[in-house]
């Protein structure tokens, strides 16, 4: 008996329920390694230093990238998956999906951390350093984000790209930008990553600080590829960015 064939729309289904779940569990590795660091820290009165805790998120995507970049693309970030949508990597019908499962994701994390170790440590909460203003954060912010954004849509595009060790590239540049940063905004580049502690503390004094540099340092990194590269839409970096195997 010959198997039933699932009809084209289908099958598009399935495939952007794995693809947004993928942003779920991937965005909540994440935030769990990013914000845990902090909780954990105050958790065991210390023990974590300054660069172990901005080691882990860069190795925690580094090992994302590597486990499912083929199924979502591995976004894990607003800020990304507006810059691809910009570039034309991506659809802009498919932001919305991919947004909010980030958003999910990072507050399932941050939930899990307050369920596991109370509200401590601010779980994890990014805000300007003691003495920096808003704008000085939200500068820093913005600069770091060109730069991630810039190694992700570069290391994509049909040009340069550079199979697993793209991973590398970008968790090291993760890891690279907090080294010198953190202590001026907390090295964020990531709006959900900032959106899930300031939700659950229900205090969002410098949110706009995390979702205005971000935003604006992705949309310069498009326009730097643009300048580099020429206009996006290429095979490879759609393929990149949609989460299609090769």
């Amino acid at each position: 008996m010959p198997k039933r064939r699932r009809p084209p729309d289908a099958h598009n289904a399935v495939a952007e329920s794995r693809r947004l779940l993928a942003e779920v569990f991937g965005t909540f590795l994440l935030v769990l390694a990013g914000a845990g660091a902090a909780v954990v820290g105050a958790a065991s009165h210390g023990a974590i230093s300054r660069s172990a805790a901005l080691a882990a998120p860069g190795l925690m995507v580094m090992a994302i990238i590597l486990f499912m970049g083929n199924v979502s693309g591995a976004h894990l970030n607003p800020a990304v998956t507006f810059a691809f949508a910009l570039r034309r990597d991506f659809p802009w019908s498919r932001v919305p999906g991919y947004v909010l499962a980030q958003l999910a994701g990072a507050v399932v994390a941050c939930s899990f951390l307050w369920l596991v170790f109370g509200k401590i440590g601010l779980l994890g909460a990014t805000e300007p350093g003691t003495g920096i203003s808003d704008w000085q954060a939200a500068s820093i912010e913005l600069v770091l984000t060109l730069g991630l954004a810039s190694t992700i849509i570069g290391t994509a595009s049909r040009a340069q790209n550079i199979g697993h060790l793209s991973a590398v590239a970008v968790g090291g540049y993760i890891v690279l930008a907090g080294l010198w940063s953190s202590p001026i905004s907390g090295a964020s580049m990531n709006p959900a990553r900032s959106f899930a502690p300031d939700v659950l503390l229900g205090r969002f004094d410098h949110f706009w600080v995390y979702v205005a540099g971000p935003a604006l340092g992705a949309a310069i990194a498009v326009g730097v590829a643009w300048l580099l590269r020429g206009h996006g839409g290429d095979a490879e970096a759609a393929r990149t960015a949609r989460g299609e195997p090769g």
